[in-house]
């Protein structure tokens, strides 16, 4: 058997002949042989074309190489060794021919019979272009699929879709958006785009252009190409070195990317089920060969990546707009004033968290303030947060503690849960478990004491009139909603008066120790005001902490004047009502209460002891509180609650709570420790 790459007897020239011939005929390279002066010593054309290099020609003049000095290097590598060597780079055969092309060129050394000197370099000269260009096309559009749409943000997008087109695929790019699409509204079709703004949301250039060069709001002219490409939702391909009359449509652009060296242009509208969204821009400048008709294709397929990215930005900036508003709405407007608290907050709305805080006036001149978060920005999260804010303010309506408070608060949360867990497999929120926190505390000026329980959420930080920042022991309750059914305890600490408390949720509440501890210290300025102390704490607070949705409560604690609450123990015995008028009466006087008012409270006083010594247990104690209102509130240690009746005409009792109801501005009972507390306000007259 013959060794490999033999030939068998009596075929070897006309085989050999025959194979080279065909081989020359179908490669797709110029070959050349050079010898050491690099003067052709043999050429054949590409395809079998006509060569473009005659024997005894120097190599340069059959192609006008761009970097002679690489040809030269590559030449003498080959020289130096066996293996071939390689070179891309640009040239083209004449200087009439046009842009220069490109070139993979091979080199190597051509060896000599039986190890004799090399015959010469064979050069094979091919021609790349077309290749690079669908490969630049390629990679423009692996580029856009890969990294447009990480953000649900329009301008994010248009400005990723920007920078990843620049330097590889164009020298200039330039994204404007219908102004209607950055403000999340339906984009126009393209019968009503003719005369909508727009505004130029990214542009990347690899060559410098003059400060100022593009307007930030643009109206396109219909007799221009950019108009026409909006108009039939089709992309355009411009050559600027051509005579164009409509380039002063825009004179202040144009003439910048002119000067830049600007001579191709490339329009891609961005469309979507028939509507514009905006225009895509494509420059190209410089020695960079101009954009082609294959270049057409390319940017429809990159406008359409594009434009589905932007719309799904513009949906999520939409919904997100309209959830921003009804966080917005649900929270109270404007600050309630509360009596000796002076209280500040800072709130932001983000697309992770939906956070609401409020402030509650409660009967003997205590406060509750509230913070929450419910996970998610959407609308649905909104909804929840909005429920459950109004859930808290009709609990503390009832005067609950603060445990009791949020584990009623729980139970609702967790028929809420029940509810969306309820809903059709195919709804989005049957998937999403609903995650809430929240953490209610209530301020007494007469005790300067705070009652705080957690719910999910971090407990207040508190800051005292020297500085110092701490937090008190709340013990961490289960989130509301969850399965978890752990108790809720209550903490009570007692402040001095000037101290900050500080309740958070959302993005003020940091995983870190570093975090926080940046928080705590940015809190330690006692002698700001509350406005810069929450300016301070935002400064404070990272960017992605503060994206994600975030409120934060500064409340200042005042105290009661001493002379303001005065205590009596009551007798347990049926003369108690009169004694109690009795007081009233004197501490009125005392006030400078008015007379009206004061014969008001007598009777509220009266009726309100009457019920705690006909209803209740020994022993009765009276209290009145004068803030911006006048409060009694009378306490017994029976257990049962009295309810309003509407008695008949022949009804012997019953009539006792109800003309509290009618005379008081505001009345109602909470429980204590070990009993009650019946209340009721009266509003002070204006001077008082």
């Amino acid at each position: 058997m013959d060794p490999p790459g033999r030939v068998a007897a009596g075929h070897g020239d006309a085989l050999e002949g025959a194979l080279l011939t065909t081989l020359l005929a179908r490669s797709a390279a110029e070959l050349v042989v050079l010898d050491d002066a690099l003067r052709v010593l043999w050429s054949h054309g590409a395809y079998g074309a006509t060569p473009r290099h005659r024997i005894g020609d120097r190599f340069g003049e059959g192609f006008l190489l761009d970097d002679p000095p690489a040809f030269e290097a590559l030449l003498s590598e080959a020289r130096a060794g066996p293996e071939p060597r390689l070179l891309r780079t640009k040239g083209r055969r004449t200087a009439e021919e046009g842009p220069s092309r490109s070139l993979l060129l091979t080199a190597q050394r051509l060896e000599g019979p039986e190890g004799g000197a090399p015959l010469g370099v064979l050069v094979a000269v091919d021609d790349v272009t077309e290749g690079e260009r669908d490969s630049r096309r390629a990679a423009a559009v692996a580029a856009v699929r890969d990294s447009v749409g990480r953000t649900m943000d329009a301008t994010a997008t248009a400005r990723e879709l920007a920078e990843c087109l620049v330097p590889d695929y164009a020298g200039i790019a330039a994204v404007d958006l219908v102004i209607d699409v950055l403000h999340g509204e339906e984009p126009p079709s393209a019968a009503e785009v003719e005369g909508r703004p727009l505004r130029r949301a990214a542009m990347s250039s690899a060559v410098p252009l003059p400060a100022h060069a593009s307007v930030d709001v643009r109206y396109l002219p219909p007799r221009t190409p950019f108009g026409r490409a909006l108009a039939d939702a089709h992309p355009r391909l411009v050559d600027l070195e051509s005579e164009v009359v409509w380039l002063d449509a825009d004179p202040q652009w144009n003439r910048a990317v002119r000067l830049a060296g600007a001579h191709s242009l490339l329009i891609a509208p961005l469309t979507l089920h028939g509507t514009v969204l905006g225009m895509l821009t494509l420059y190209r400048c410089g020695g960079d060969e101009p954009f082609c008709a294959a270049d057409l294709d390319a940017a429809a397929i990159l406008a359409a990546r594009a434009a589905l990215t932007m719309d799904n930005a513009r949906r999520y900036q939409h919904d997100h707009t309209i959830a921003a508003t009804v966080q917005r709405r649900l929270l109270p407007q404007p600050a309630r004033a509360q009596v000796a608290l002076d209280t500040a907050h800072a709130h932001r709305v983000g697309p992770d968290t939906s956070c609401w805080y409020d402030s509650i006036a409660l009967p003997g001149a205590r406060t509750a303030l509230v913070v929450g978060a419910v996970a998610g920005g959407s609308i649905q999260a909104a909804a929840v947060m909005g429920q459950l804010r109004l859930v808290v303010r009709a609990l503390a309506e009832l005067d609950l503690p603060p445990d009791e408070l949020l584990a009623r608060l729980h139970e609702s949360a967790a028929r809420l849960a029940k509810e969306r867990a309820a809903l059709p497999p195919g709804d989005p929120l049957h998937r999403e478990p609903l995650t809430a926190a929240c953490v209610y505390t209530v301020y007494d000026p007469s005790t300067r004491q705070f009652a705080t329980a957690c719910a999910g959420g971090a407990p207040p930080l508190i800051v005292s009139p020297e500085g110092r920042v701490w937090a008190p022991e709340v013990a961490p309750g289960p989130a509301l909603g969850s399965p978890d059914l752990g108790p809720l305890a209550k903490s009570v600490v007692t402040v001095a008066e000037g101290s900050v408390l500080a309740l958070r949720a959302g993005g003020f509440v940091r995983d870190t120790e570093s975090a926080d501890a940046q928080l705590r210290s940015a809190l330690a300025r006692p002698e700001f005001r509350l406005p810069e102390l929450c300016d301070a704490m935002v400064y404070a607070l990272p960017d992605e902490a503060l994206e994600e949705g975030a409120v934060l409560l500064l409340a200042r604690t005042g105290a009661l004047p001493r002379d303001h609450v005065v205590t009596v123990e009551l007798g347990y015995e049926r003369t108690s009502p009169a004694e109690a008028r009795g007081i009233v009466r004197e501490q009125c006087a005392t006030w400078g209460i008015d007379e009206d008012t004061a014969r008001g409270t007598e009777l509220l006083a009266s009726e309100l002891v009457t019920n705690a010594v006909r209803y209740g247990a020994p022993p009765v104690r009276m209290r009145l509180v004068l803030s911006d209102v006048l409060t009694c509130e009378v306490y017994d240690d029976g257990a049962a609650a009295p309810q309003l009746r509407h008695p008949r005409t022949m009804d012997e009792g019953g009539r006792g709570l109800y003309l509290v109801a009618q005379f008081a501005a505001r009345w109602g009972v909470r429980p204590t420790g070990t009993g009650k507390v019946l209340w009721a306000e009266q509003a002070l007259h204006d001077g008082e």
